[in-house]
């Protein structure tokens, strides 16, 4: 791509042409050359859209609540942009479930843009590129961002990386999931959707999320979840009717600012409990940017992008000096014949870039 298509492919985008923020997804997604020139020049445009991601168990109703949620956004006359990340096969890396046909409330809708992108077998089923494609959004002027991701258990702390306000979707009667959830995701809600909440068994699912939030909020726990941590017997917290409310999420108590995640019930395939879901989200987002927990949230995901992009520019370009210099098998070689270890290689492999660093000094 030359220096002029790329700027007027950022143009396009920037001026609402949803064609153009088609195609720089799709180079996005590719990394197809110029993709980083492109997401450069979109990052001064981005900061402004609300990323919402959404994880669970297959099975959940993610794609279903998505679908609502889009829809009730649209009737309040936000615009919204949706990322739902499918499994790549292990095969052609390709999504297996493609664009599936599950956004019937917003067919038609030009003010919802759906893409579906392969997890590409990243960790945590969220490629890189998904972050990419999150700022294309943001730039092109999308209010709302959801991610919708893999839902493949306790990885999905990759989901926090890209979104300010993480919903964690559980079923009814699902204990694998609520095991899933004391084995490590919890920590990534900062809000919980029991969905098919018409189902029997939603009460105790609540009921058992209660708990092990409230656990969660125990000091010896080490996690800052809020206020109804500390005290003496156990006491459910009633988070849909809490008396207590002005307390919660940081307005009260001993003056330091938290949140305490909530439990809502769903049932997203008639939207019941999609209002409810949507000003939960508003409090969370309120809070995030009262708190300044918004900002330290976006230095933090910047930190990390930072730090992901150089392991992969210097692993690219030390994969360039092992090739450079025979390839890797006559590394392997040589270490098999006891000629050299791999400790070895690697400080000598790295050296010349250590030296230009040092030189800098």
């Amino acid at each position: 791509m030359s220096r002029a298509e790329e700027t007027d492919l950022v143009d396009r985008l920037l001026d609402g042409d949803h064609r153009a923020l088609a195609r720089t997804i799709t180079k996005i997604e590719n990394r197809s050359p110029g993709y980083r020139e492109l997401v450069s020049a979109l990052h001064e445009h981005t900061g402004e859209a609300e990323v919402i991601g959404i994880t669970g168990s297959p099975g959940a109703g993610k794609s279903t609540l998505v679908d609502k949620l889009a829809k009730t956004y649209r009737d309040r006359g936000e615009t919204v942009g949706i990322i739902a990340v499918d499994p790549s096969s292990p095969y052609t890396g390709g999504s297996v479930l493609g664009d599936r046909i599950r956004m019937a409330s917003n067919v038609g809708d030009m003010d919802v843009f759906f893409r579906s992108m392969s997890a590409r077998g990243t960790l945590g089923g969220l490629s890189t590129a998904t972050g990419d494609a999150v700022k294309a959004l943001d730039a092109f002027g999308k209010d709302k961002i959801i991610v919708e991701t893999v839902g493949a258990g306790q990885n999905e702390i990759d989901v926090v990386r890209t979104a300010d306000t993480v919903v964690v979707l559980v079923q009814p009667g699902s204990g694998d999931d609520v095991q899933m959830l004391k084995a490590g995701i919890l920590e990534i809600g900062d809000v919980f959707v029991v969905n098919k909440a018409d189902m029997s068994g939603a009460s105790k699912t609540v009921a058992d999320l209660e708990e092990m939030i409230h656990l969660q909020g125990d000091p010896t726990a080490n996690l800052d979840l809020g206020h109804h941590g500390a005290g003496g017997g156990f006491e459910k917290p009633d988070v849909a009717d809490s008396p207590d409310e002005s307390e919660k999420n940081g307005e009260g108590g001993d003056g330091e600012e938290g949140w305490t995640a909530d439990v809502v019930e769903t049932v997203a395939t008639s939207g019941d409990g999609i209002d409810e879901l949507i000003e939960t989200l508003a409090e969370h987002r309120e809070y995030l940017e009262r708190s300044g927990r918004l900002t330290e949230k976006a230095r933090t995901r910047y930190a990390e992008e930072i730090r992901t992009l150089l392991r992969e520019d210097t692993g690219s370009l030390l994969e360039s000096e092992i090739d450079r210099r025979g390839g890797m098998e006559s590394f392997v070689d040589a270490v098999v014949a006891r000629k050299t270890d791999p400790y070895t290689v690697a400080d000598e492999l790295v050296e010349p870039l250590r030296e230009c660093l040092d030189g800098d000094d």
